[in-house]
C-alpha cells in the first residue's frame, strides 16, 4: 500500500507541474453539464448566497445571487474570462440571442481571486457572483457559465450550470414509497401538483415540461410533458412510470478537516512529501444489509479546515484513498458519485479492481472538508448509473427531489422556468 501511495504522489506532482493541457469543449448537440476540462481546475462549487447546501437556482429580478468558485492548481493567477449561455429545459442552447437573455456584456473578466496560504498544494482560488454590475439576467431558464483564457473563448476550461426562475406558479411535489410497481420495497414515486392561480397556461397538455432531478444527479433527471389531469387552476402529474426512481441508500460520509487526527470515515492520515494522504475506512457493500438511517447532505460537500479564518484559501489538498471490498462486477464499471465528482462518470473517478487485494481502489485529490459520496454501477452502453449492486435500494432512504416547471406557449422561442419545488422522501 505504501508503494502505491508513493507512486501516485510522484505522478500527481509531475502532472500538477506540467503546462495546462486538455482544452475542453462541450460536444455538439450534447446537454451542458457542470465540469472542468482540465485537472488543473478543481473544487467547482455553485452556491446560492445565504442558503447553504441548496440547489443552484435563484429567482429572477430578486436579491438572490449565485456564487461560483473554483481552484486552479498553480502558483500564478491566470487571466480568465467568462461568458453565459441560455439553455432550454434539456440544457441545450436556446434560440435566444445574447441581447434577449442578458443585460450587459457577455465577455467579462474574473477579477476576484486569492492565493492559497501555508498549504502544501499551491492553488489560486477564484470566485464570481451572478448577477453583478457587468451582467444581469433578462429571462428565466437554465444557464451555463463558460470559463476560458483571456481572448480565447474557443478554449473552454470549465463550465457551470445553474437556473433562474420566475415565481409564477405554486409547485407542490410529494414522494411516496408506495409506487405503481412495488410497495415499500426498492423504489420511490414522485407526484407534482401545480397551482397556476392567475398565471395563464392555455394548453397544459402541450405547453408544460416538468423536470425531476434526484440528489442533483443529472443522469437520473427525467422530463415529463403530459399531466394526468387538469382540475381548474390545478395541473396534476401523477401515476407516471417516468417519475418512479430507485430508492438507493444514504450517502457515505467522510471528514478531513485537520491533520492531527483522523476524522469521520478516515482510517489513517499521514504525510508523504509533498502531500498529506488520507486513507478512508474500507467500504463494504450494503446491498444485502439492513437499512440504516444516517443524516447526510444528499451528495454535497463543504470545504472546511479546522481553525482556519478562510477555508477557501487555507484548506489544503489531500491525496484520498478509496477502497471498496467487493468482488468484481461484470458488465459495467464502478464509479465514485457525488458532488465531489460532479456526478460524472469518467476515468478520473472510476474504481479499479485490484486482483492482488481483491478490492476496488481509487485515489482522488480533494480539498479539505466534509464529503458525501456513494458507489454506483454504470452498465456497459448505459447513460444512467445505478446504486443497486453496491449500495442497495431501500425505500426508507431520504432523497432530495428538485422539481422545475417550464412553460413554452406556442409563440415563444425558449423554455421559461415558471416555478420550482423540492421534496424529500422518508420524511
Amino acid at each position: 500500500m505504501k508503494l502505491t501511495h508513493i507512486l501516485y504522489s510522484l505522478v500527481t506532482v509531475a502532472f500538477l507541474s506540467c503546462p495546462l493541457a486538455s482544452w475542453g469543449q462541450n460536444l455538439p448537440n450534447q446537454p451542458y453539464e457542470t465540469r472542468a476540462f482540465s485537472d488543473r481546475f478543481r473544487t467547482l462549487r455553485t452556491e446560492v448566497e445565504g442558503r447553504d447546501l441548496f440547489p443552484p437556482i435563484i429567482e429572477l429580478n430578486s436579491n438572490e445571487h449565485i456564487t461560483i468558485s473554483f481552484d486552479e492548481m498553480t502558483e500564478e493567477a491566470s487571466y480568465l474570462q467568462y461568458s453565459i449561455v441560455h439553455c432550454n429545459a434539456d440544457w441545450r442552447p436556446s434560440a435566444l440571442s445574447e441581447l434577449e437573455y442578458l443585460d450587459g456584456f457577455n465577455t467579462n473578466s474574473i477579477d476576484n481571486f486569492d492565493f492559497s496560504m501555508a498549504t502544501f498544494a499551491h492553488y489560486v482560488h477564484y470566485s464570481l457572483t451572478l448577477p453583478n454590475e457587468d451582467v444581469q439576467f433578462k429571462v428565466s431558464g437554465n444557464y451555463v457559465l463558460l470559463v476560458y483564457p483571456e481572448n480565447e473563448p474557443e478554449h473552454i476550461l470549465l463550465q457551470v450550470c445553474f437556473s433562474v426562475y420566475e415565481n409564477d406558479i405554486l409547485v407542490a411535489p410529494s414522494v411516496t414509497s408506495r409506487t405503481d410497481i412495488d410497495y415499500n420495497r426498492e423504489h420511490q414515486q414522485v407526484s407534482v401538483t401545480l397551482n397556476a392561480n392567475n398565471y395563464r397556461i392555455q394548453n397544459p397538455y402541450t405547453e408544460l415540461k416538468v423536470s425531476v432531478t434526484p440528489n442533483s444527479r443529472r443522469d437520473q433527471e427525467v422530463i415529463v410533458t403530459r399531466p394526468l389531469r387538469v382540475q381548474g387552476s390545478q395541473v396534476i402529474f401523477d401515476h407516471d412510470r417516468n417519475l418512479i426512481f430507485e430508492a438507493g441508500n444514504e450517502f457515505r460520509r467522510f471528514e478531513m478537516v485537520a491533520t492531527r487526527y483522523a476524522g469521520l470515515g478516515v482510517k489513517n492520515i499521514y504525510h508523504f512529501d509533498p502531500y498529506y494522504h488520507v486513507v478512508l475506512t474500507t467500504s463494504e457493500p450494503r446491498a444485502e444489509t439492513s437499512y440504516l438511517y444516517d443524516k447526510t447532505q444528499n451528495g454535497r460537500f463543504v470545504i472546511r479546515q479546522s481553525g482556519a479564518n478562510d477555508s477557501d484559501t487555507e484548506a489544503d489538498y489531500f491525496v484520498v484513498h478509496f477502497t471498496l471490498d467487493s468482488d468484481p462486477i461484470s458488465g459495467g464499471k464502478v464509479y465514485i458519485d457525488g458532488d465531489l465528482t460532479n456526478h460524472l462518470y469518467t476515468p478520473s473517478n472510476e474504481m479499479v479492481y485490484n486482483p492482488q487485494s481483491g478490492q476496488y481502489e481509487k485515489t482522488l485529490f480533494l480539498k479539505q472538508g466534509s464529503y458525501n459520496y456513494q458507489y454506483v454501477f454504470l452498465p456497459d452502453g448505459a447513460s444512467s448509473a445505478t446504486a443497486a449492486p453496491i449500495e442497495g435500494n431501500y425505500y426508507q432512504t431520504v432523497n432530495e427531489y428538485l422539481v422545475k416547471v417550464y412553460h413554452r406557449p406556442q409563440s415563444e422561442r425558449y423554455d421559461k422556468l415558471i416555478g420550482f419545488g423540492m421534496c424529500y422522501s422518508g420524511r
